[in-house]
């Protein structure tokens, strides 16, 4: 049995400026940190003919071009064009459509797992660089690089995205002292709202490829905030680090009329009047999760405890894509 797993993530700044209608027109920063949340991929050789496929569905299907799921059907298409004996499942740490990368991060997941499943070894760049192929390129999903690379990468990473197509990758420098303070001091809560990105980054897409003034001037806000993030991360200044999540999230809620509702705000606020320097929503909005940076992590967790959120702990991955079976 192949089981590869990848990290989830995080966005520390300049989150929006990974998508293809921002960068070819005017490059694209920002930096993601991978975390120890983990979708995880599965292929075995059944005994009998035939694609079986386990995830939040079950499909039993004769022929390639009979799957349902778009994202196993273009990577079988890909990867394993003639294999007609195939069974995948997939699980993970944390649903879906809660603002995590976990799509990405499950793409990258079963690039890895299908290679390893034909004995071809391929680096983690070209792992990151596959799964964009499929899910921007072959199926058109308005979205961005973001989360594959920072799966398959791992660790805490600040990614260029050139108008050529091509990205850079360079860990953060950042202290080990800076790091366990992030650990202890970055809270994750569940806002109870789960919501498809595509919906939102449709519109950001939309906008971007009109050139649209406002919007183009937001992202470069936001790409100017994440060389900031990481000019303070760099030098351990998690106060302003703080301030600037703040005005990210400010500046984030402006992009779409459904980035936020009133109990997220709600929340948020809550947050800001119990020990929280900072926060935001992570990933493309509407729900999923909010993270704050505290000044005082216990206060912020009670406050969010008799609210009803549910926290999730977590600390940085530094590996990235993983196969952990290849039997």
């Amino acid at each position: 049995m192949i089981l590869v797993r990848s990290p989830l993530r995080i966005t520390f700044g300049g989150g929006g400026t990974d998508l293809p209608s921002y960068y070819k027109k005017n490059d694209g920063f920002l930096i993601s940190a991978a975390i120890d949340k983990y979708v995880y991929v599965s292929v075995i050789k059944p005994f009998r003919k035939g694609i079986f496929l386990k995830y939040s569905d079950i499909e039993k299907v004769n022929f390639l071009h009979e799957v349902k799921h778009p994202i196993i059907r273009e990577s079988l298409e890909l990867i394993c064009p003639k294999n007609n004996q195939i069974e995948i499942t997939t699980l993970a740490d944390i649903p879906a459509g809660t603002g995590l990368g976990s799509s990405g991060s499950f793409t990258v997941a079963l690039v890895k797992a299908l290679h390893n499943y034909k004995k071809v070894h391929v680096q983690q760049q070209t792992i990151a660089e596959i799964a964009c192929n499929i899910e921007i390129d072959r199926l058109n999903q308005p979205i961005g690089k973001q989360d594959q690379y920072a799966s398959a990468i791992g660790g805490i990473t600040c990614f260029n995205f050139n108008k050529d197509d091509s990205v850079g990758i360079s860990p953060l420098q950042i202290s080990e002292e800076t790091l366990h303070k992030l650990e202890d001091n970055l809270l994750l809560f569940f806002t109870g709202y789960s919501r498809n990105a595509s919906d939102i980054l449709e519109v950001q897409k939309k906008n971007t490829d009109a050139n649209d003034k406002k919007m183009i001037k937001n992202l470069d806000h936001v790409k100017e905030l994440g060389y900031a993030s990481k000019d303070s991360l760099e030098s351990g200044d998690l106060k302003v680090f703080g301030e600037i999540m703040h005005e990210h999230w400010m500046k984030k809620k402006t992009r779409s009329d459904n980035m936020t509702n009133s109990k997220i705000d709600k929340i948020y606020t809550l947050g800001f009047n119990n020990g929280a320097i900072g926060g935001k929503l992570v990933g493309a909005g509407g729900g999923g999760f909010l993270l704050f940076l505290a000044s005082d992590p216990k206060a912020l967790r009670s406050a969010m405890k008799n609210s009803g959120l549910d926290e999730v702990r977590f600390k940085f991955d530094f590996n990235g894509t993983q196969t952990i079976s290849n039997t």
